[in-house]
């Protein structure tokens, strides 16, 4: 069984379409028509007009640009222009007498110079002030002067109507102007919460970020003290095995020499982990970013050969040297270009992009590898965090605490299947 209640769904509808203040105008009109003397067909229909116009005006999508509005507000004033000058010709004036300037439906010349205020601005206001004035005093074009004549107070009641509705047009402008302003104010205000409670959340995710850095940075200080004892007896051990053995102990041998080498290898990633948790001392000094990005390009071709990728650099020439430790941002970038070269496919290209905005330097290398699932981006700079397979997870974490020490940002844009952006924000002028 259907049942003819209104779901709440409809009623949210019919809310947003007819607002407690047109149901209002819908009364206030009815209340018109029933309180006129005649109940002419063409009157009342102009009326139903006007009504539709003043409520159905704002809602409908095809008025909404700033010509529609123009057009449905025009519209409006025809309909009241025709409106006065019907119902002036059924008075003792008529139409050769002018009689639309008698009408008892003038003061709806009021509503298309609101709207016109609400919605046209100063400009728009004035001109449909002057039009709603003008449109009064055309019915002086259809006088027979020859069979009537204005007396003089008829001329002071024209002149006192028409100085009313550009003071009432006049005062509504004021009005409108005023709250447009207010409205500004608050989009403004809104836009600003926004942006702070963007930069706090931002902040509170650097903050957590650092206290995650802080405590894996004394966890992996910890190990690697308690590790480089016993890795340094382990390696001692092996060259006296290695120098004990007999030499034609082949197996031997080399056992020996599997435990330096990967007491070497251990040793490196304790040096890498001591070298996270080490608090970081900026050496800085005026240094040209550009020329920190070459060094860096040079060292990746080096140390990576089997990478081969094509770097194109676009470095602004508006950033000019500033404070920063050249050491340490080389070795940020470095770790950058590495991940993008690895993530490019032979022969690819990797895009070094650097540029001035506002006071900041912005380094942007740019790849069009694979990019990074959007389920991980959060915690790529995360230690001990990787994807690779024999990665220990701590290259970028190392570039955000470096970044972070200078008093700069990274960010991250990536698209699965487009590549990557990586950027890194330094202040021009760093606060000691």
């Amino acid at each position: 069984m259907r049942s003819h209640l209104a779901t709440p769904e409809r009623t949210t509808s019919w809310i947003k379409v007819l607002r407690p203040q047109d149901v209002l105008l819908l009364v206030l009109f009815a209340g018109l028509a029933a309180a006129s003397d005649t109940r002419d067909a063409t009157e009342i229909l102009l009326l139903v007009a006007i009504a539709t116009l003043q409520i159905a005006g704002p809602k409908i999508p095809a008025l909404g640009t700033q010509r529609g509005k123009v057009l449905w507000i025009v519209l409006e004033l025809l309909f009241v222009w025709v409106l006065l000058g019907h119902s002036g010709a059924q008075t003792e004036w008529g139409w050769s007498a002018g009689g639309g300037l008698k009408s008892n439906y003038h003061l709806l010349l009021l509503l298309p110079m609101i709207s016109a205020a609400t919605y046209l601005g100063v400009v728009g206001s004035g001109l449909m002030t002057l039009l709603c004035c003008g449109a009064y005093l055309s019915f002086l074009l259809f006088v027979n002067y020859t069979d009537f004549t204005l007396a003089r107070e008829d001329i002071q009641v024209l002149v006192m109507w028409t100085l009313s509705f550009a003071l009432v047009g006049n005062l509504v402008n004021v009005l409108a102007e005023a709250l447009r302003v207010q409205s500004a104010k608050s989009r403004q205000a809104a836009e600003e919460l926004a942006e702070a409670n963007r930069n706090l959340s931002q902040a509170e995710l650097a903050v957590r970020r650092s206290d995650r850095l802080a405590a894996l940075g004394q966890l992996s200080a910890g190990l690697a003290h308690e590790l480089r004892n016993p890795l340094g007896t382990i390696r001692a051990s092996a060259e006296m095995l290695s120098r004990s053995v007999p030499a034609d102990n082949a197996v031997a041998r080399e056992v020996a020499g599997f435990i330096a080498s990967e007491v070497d290898r251990s040793n490196s990633l304790v040096t890498r982990f001591l070298d996270f948790a080490r608090p970081l001392q900026l050496k800085l000094a005026p240094s040209d970013i550009g020329e920190v990005l070459d060094r860096a390009v040079t060292l990746v071709e080096r140390d990576a050969p089997q990478h081969r990728v094509t770097f194109y650099k676009n470095y602004s020439p508006d950033l000019a040297p500033f404070l920063f430790d050249a050491e340490l941002m080389e070795r940020v970038f470095y770790n950058l270009l590495l991940n993008a070269a690895q993530a490019s496919e032979e022969g690819g290209a990797v895009t070094l992009k650097t540029r001035l905005l506002d006071g900041t330097a912005e380094v942007a290398v740019i790849d069009r590898g694979p990019g990074i699932d959007p389920k991980i981006r959060e915690q790529i700079f995360n230690p001990f965090f990787t994807t690779k397979g024999n990665g220990v997870g701590l290259g970028l974490a190392i570039v955000s605490k470096i970044v972070d020490e200078h008093g700069g940002k990274m960010a991250v844009e990536s698209e699965p299947g487009k590549g990557s952006i990586f950027r890194v924000l330094l202040p021009m002028h760093h606060k000691t």
